[in-house]
């Protein structure tokens, strides 16, 4: 997207997923996660599921989407999800996306049981499923206190939309006190900043599509997504945006005041936050802290962009603040899930792991 600046060298956050004789991450790995998670608020741990586990859990998603009666995701997008946009989707708990699900948690066991407790909740397990004219999310937190998950089911490439990070962005004990006491009022003109310009991005996007014979518009979509009065809170709804109805961007964000302090820490701002692409290859797993500000981007390409996601609470959370960030899958609902009954859990069969293609290529 040329409206912001995005790096998509994920190196300086990625770990090789190293797997001791017990099937979880080595101590050693799960160190050098933790480091990257204190730090900047992410890991990517690259390799770890094989392309047979990755294609398991791809089918799993497939297996969903296919569902006429699948329950859809009530968090972000709505009107994305509605005009098949994006397909966010909540996982019922069955046995088999149970075992995907036990099968990262006990890989991931070093790194999650030091944010995560045994009794914590599960609180989604879902698909994120993005295709060509979906809405670019605005910069936004989930609610705190959780951990997230995505797991890339196959290769995603940085015109499919691979999920924005900022790095370091995280709250923790203090942080406040960095910058002389201004980074949250620094972090927050970085967001305005980027979210007029997503703003730009999805209006331009929206108004070509109109004429766009590969992505046309269903009937009523331009109308939805641009004056509607209905809730959602990542489209470039217009009439929102004045009303101040919109609580990641609105007109109301923009007064005299902010547009000043946006003039003067501009060059503050750039040197301060960046915008990462996480564009993983199949078998990775990002990890990221939900208070960091990140964002689904728009699919630029004609092929879908598919995550598998699941997120454990690693503090109290009060139910109605959960459900605003957070679909469980109404079995999930019924009969809840902590995260020792994943690590409890039966986990995919045992299987040979096949090595990173990279390494594959440059034995051959």
């Amino acid at each position: 997207m040329n409206e912001l600046q995005v790096s998509s060298d994920t190196s300086a956050f990625e770990v090789p997923a190293a797997l001791g004789a017990n099937g979880k991450l080595t101590d050693h790995c799960v160190r050098q996660a933790l480091s990257m998670m204190d730090t900047h608020g992410l890991v990517v741990l690259t390799g770890l599921l094989s392309d047979e586990e990755a294609g398991i859990g791809l089918e799993l998603m497939r297996q969903t989407i296919d569902d006429p009666d699948r329950s859809r995701c009530s968090f972000a997008s709505e009107t994305d999800n509605v005009y098949v946009r994006r397909d966010f989707c909540s996982l019922p708990s069955t046995p088999p996306v149970t075992r995907f699900a036990a099968t990262l948690c006990q890989r991931l066991e070093g790194v999650l049981s030091e944010y995560c407790g045994r009794s914590r909740p599960l609180l989604e397990v879902i698909t994120l499923t993005s295709y060509r004219g979906s809405s670019h999310q605005y910069i936004h937190r989930d609610p705190a206190g959780v951990i997230s998950l995505l797991a890339a089911v196959e290769d995603v490439s940085e015109q499919q939309g691979g999920t924005v990070f900022v790095p370091g962005t995280h709250n923790y004990g203090g942080s406040y006190n960095r910058h002389g006491g201004a980074v949250s009022e620094l972090m927050e003109l970085f967001r305005i900043r980027c979210n007029y310009r997503i703003l730009r991005h999805n209006l331009k996007k929206l108004w070509g599509m109109r004429r766009d014979k590969e992505t046309p518009l269903a009937p009523g979509e331009f109308r939805d997504r641009v004056f509607s009065r209905k809730w959602d809170q990542h489209q470039p709804n217009l009439l929102r945006f004045l009303l101040g109805k919109n609580s990641q961007f609105s007109l109301r964000m923009l007064g005299p005041r902010t547009l000043w302090k946006l003039r003067r820490h501009r060059e503050t701002l750039s040197s301060l936050f960046h915008l990462v692409q996480a564009a993983p290859r199949k078998g990775t797993i990002i990890l990221y802290r939900s208070d960091m500000l990140h964002a689904g981007p728009d699919n630029r390409a004609p092929h879908p962009r598919r995550f598998f996601g699941l997120s454990i609470a690693r503090d109290i959370i009060e139910p109605k603040f959960w459900h605003d960030g957070y679909s469980p899958h109404p079995t999930l609902t019924a009969q809840p899930m902590c995260f020792g009954d994943l690590l409890d859990a039966p986990p995919l069969p045992a299987q040979a792991r096949v090595p990173d293609r990279r390494l594959r290529a440059s034995a051959g």
